[in-house]
């Protein structure tokens, strides 16, 4: 427990931030850090402001955990996540008003502005619907999250993967703002003009390099 409260306190104020920031509503979201065999995750219906470190559950690779502790209900798909993208290190999973929107919508985020690239390719785009904290979610979240480091959930929310927590939450800002252009755009005209994917292949590239960079 000692050599992971820090990384435990941050998922505890990475929460904390999200329903401050407007990007999701009680306890809804949840979110998840790599350790060694396994990951540590948001415990199932505690109050955010609520939490202690010693709440945080560690899940292990095999889907196994404490059996004092009541992980996330949404810890298949964090796993999942943690399988599919050798890249992703945090999972950050949240019920933002404009991303959900856009997911009952069940309209992948085309390239209307270069940010897309951000989330590894040519549009975000939406999985299919499952009941929530099922072994079919996880499923479609594995079959999605491999192609993108963030997707849509079609009537639930949105998830994106970062290297860091850090990055994690950088990258579920920057498409909630993707979201919200959206649906502004579409109350205009129902065929968006897009970036052609040349043009993402090139910021794509570049991105390579850029984001969100942390400071030693």
């Amino acid at each position: 427990m000692s050599d992971t409260t820090e990384i435990r306190q941050s998922i505890i104020d990475a929460c904390l931030e999200m329903n401050a920031s407007g990007l999701n509503q009680g306890t809804a979201g949840n979110i998840s850090i790599r350790v060694e065999d396994g990951m540590l995750i948001t415990p199932s219906g505690i109050a955010y402001n609520q939490m202690t470190p010693d709440d945080i559950v560690h899940v292990r690779a095999d889907g196994s955990y404490g059996n004092n502790q009541v992980p996330s209900s949404e810890w298949r798909f964090h796993l999942a996540c943690l399988e599919a993208r050798s890249d992703a290190n945090a999972v950050v999973h949240n019920h933002a008003h404009h991303s959900t929107c856009v997911g009952i919508l069940n309209h992948p985020i085309p390239a209307i502005h270069y940010m897309v690239a951000a989330g590894g390719g040519y549009d975000i785009p939406v999985i299919d619907y499952a009941t929530y904290g099922t072994p079919e979610l996880a499923t479609l979240v594995r079959e999605g999250i491999a192609q993108r480091k963030a997707i849509l959930m079609r009537h639930h929310g949105m998830i994106a993967t970062g290297a860091t927590l850090a990055q994690a939450m950088w990258l579920a800002v920057e498409v909630e703002t993707l979201a919200r252009m959206y649906l502004e755009v579409l109350q205009i005209t129902d065929t968006p003009p897009c970036l052609p994917d040349a043009e993402i292949d090139v910021v794509l590239k570049k991105f390579e390099s850029y984001g969100l960079r942390e400071k030693n």
